[in-house]
């Protein structure tokens, strides 16, 4: 290619960036917005692009109460840079697109497209109609038009990945507003999902994590309440398929052959992410779930019994209104029950359209704060104290791509062990690519990660790593300029039918 060839590529070529907010399930719509635009031709933006693309999408979250200021600040920031690049384009789509609708077209007029979280599939049309019609899109779905796993999607992962098996969610707590935004729950057909995994692991995937609302209540769609434990099932006969993770379930859902299922089939990882939110009784009545502090006690103990060494994480809101220091010390005391690998806590965030933003009895910030750090303190104590039951046991881990943040510097390598325990280890002197499998005897601990430092005490090759070198080596071969027509307008080419076996904040 000339010189004055590689020019004009590189100015045809139309570069996109993806920015997101919130959940599990806004990542994989980020993945699936990502197969979309380059199904239309854009080529990704070089990491540290900072806005400086054609097309920026902001795929947003609405469950925190800063979320509206944290968008409209990231417009703001690129509003004199669209006015420097002629042809620039804004879009923003997710939960609090679907929410604010029109209003973000008028607090941001320099946005050009938003969309809601049923129609993700609609951003190359919106984006193409507003450059001709040189306007605003605006087009929020009410209901869902197609599940979105016919998507297409450019995972982020060459040997983990998500699968959504239902989106929406048909519980009402009184804090959440994921529901009204989502809709209520839709299950994929389990043949459909079997399928995507076995094209997957065809790929060269080799660890999958089931995604829905509320995970565990996959089936009541269908009406089959024993649905979820049968999905665990079939992905265990799935060769070539290594580990089985799963988020985030409902105590509510949580039933014994879910256990049994998680027991018995050997890929489904010892693993268990479950929302307490509070171990107050009347906390969570006023949050308006459905379980209270002995049944959850209960499932943890009952999971423990079959998986002894189960690593369970949880979700916790501190200041919930109403909630009193009686109300705040059963939590605490759920939570030297529980003994949980790692809590996310949460000071409680009062959004706009829920029940519990006009419940009496808002806790001050304040009180707010001096519980949430009690909080964080039990637990870090906690975690620090199970993670160090881990020392001098031999783990296989998967080995990770940049969860590692030191590792250049301390020669070291990450990965998750299969309760999903983040351990660095030494670099052994085999060459090991994300994906391939090691063991490795943990050494030390820490509260958030554990360590191996110790020599490798095996590696092991395996697809997945040759998935993600094979992705390395296409990704690096890519021309620096692509010749490109106008973006494909329409709906996208279905995906190849597979062959073989037929919040997520809650």
């Amino acid at each position: 290619m000339s010189s004055s060839d590689r020019s004009r590529a590189v100015d045809l070529t139309r570069t996109y960036e993806v920015r997101t907010y919130g959940c599990q399930m806004n990542v994989h719509d980020s993945e699936r917005l990502s197969g979309l635009l380059e199904g239309a031709g854009y080529v990704r933006a070089p990491e540290g692009s900072d806005g400086d693309a054609d097309v920026v999408v902001f795929n947003t979250c609405a469950v925190r109460e800063n979320a509206d200021n944290r968008l409209y600040g990231n417009l703001g920031r690129l509003a004199p840079m669209k006015t420097k690049r002629p042809g620039m384009q804004i879009a923003v789509g997710g939960c609090l697109a679907q929410k604010d609708r029109d209003t973000i077209v008028k607090r941001a007029p320099w946005v050009d497209v938003v969309f809601g979280t049923h129609n993700i599939g609609k951003l190359p049309v919106l984006l193409e109609r507003a450059r001709v019609q040189e306007e605003a899109q605006v087009e929020i779905a009410e209901s869902l038009e197609a599940f979105p796993s016919t998507l297409p999607t450019r995972r982020e992962s060459a040997y983990a990945a998500w699968v959504s098996i239902s989106v929406g969610c048909n519980n009402t707590c009184t804090f959440c507003i994921v529901p009204a935004l989502r809709g209520k729950e839709k299950d994929r057909r389990t043949g459909d999902i079997l399928a995507e995994i076995d094209a997957l692991v065809g790929e060269g995937v080799s660890e999958i994590t089931l995604l829905g609302q509320n995970v565990n209540a996959y089936g009541s769609d269908i009406g089959d309440r024993a649905a979820f434990s049968k999905l665990l099932r079939a992905c265990g006969k799935i060769e070539g398929l290594e580990r089985v993770r799963f988020t985030s379930p409902h105590p509510r859902d949580f039933t014994d052959d879910v256990i049994a299922a998680m027991a018995e089939t050997p890929n489904v990882m010892p693993q268990l992410h479950m929302p307490m939110q509070s171990g107050s009784d009347t906390v969570l009545k006023a949050m308006r779930r459905s379980y209270r502090q002995d049944r959850f006690l209960g499932i943890i103990d009952k999971v423990r019994a079959s998986i002894p060494h189960a690593a369970i994480t949880t979700d916790i809101i501190v200041g919930f209104p109403g909630e009193t220091e009686e109300d705040f010390e059963q939590t605490l005391h759920a939570v030297r029950e529980a003994r949980f690998a790692q809590a996310f806590t949460f000071q409680y965030s009062k959004r706009p359209g829920t029940p519990a933003a006009t419940m009496e009895g808002q806790i001050p910030k304040e009180v707010v704060q001096e519980r949430y750090m009690r909080l964080s303190a039990l637990q870090e104590e906690i975690s620090w104290d199970e993670n160090k039951k881990q020392i001098g046991r031999t783990l296989e881990l998967m080995v990770a791509e940049g969860e590692g943040r030191k590792d250049g510097a301390t020669h070291r390598l990450s990965g998750r062990a299969p309760d999903n325990r983040l351990v660095h280890f030494t670099k052994p002197d085999a060459e090991v690519r994300p994906g391939d499998v090691v063991t490795v005897e943990i050494t030390y601990a820490a509260p958030h990660h554990l360590l191996a430092e110790g020599a490798t005490l095996d590696v092991r090759r395996t697809r997945a790593g040759d998935a993600w070198q094979k992705r390395n080596a296409a990704e690096a071969a890519k021309p620096v300029g692509v010749m490109l027509g106008l973006p494909q307008i329409g709906v996208p080419e279905p995906l190849p039918v597979a062959t073989g076996s037929g919040c997520a904040v809650d």
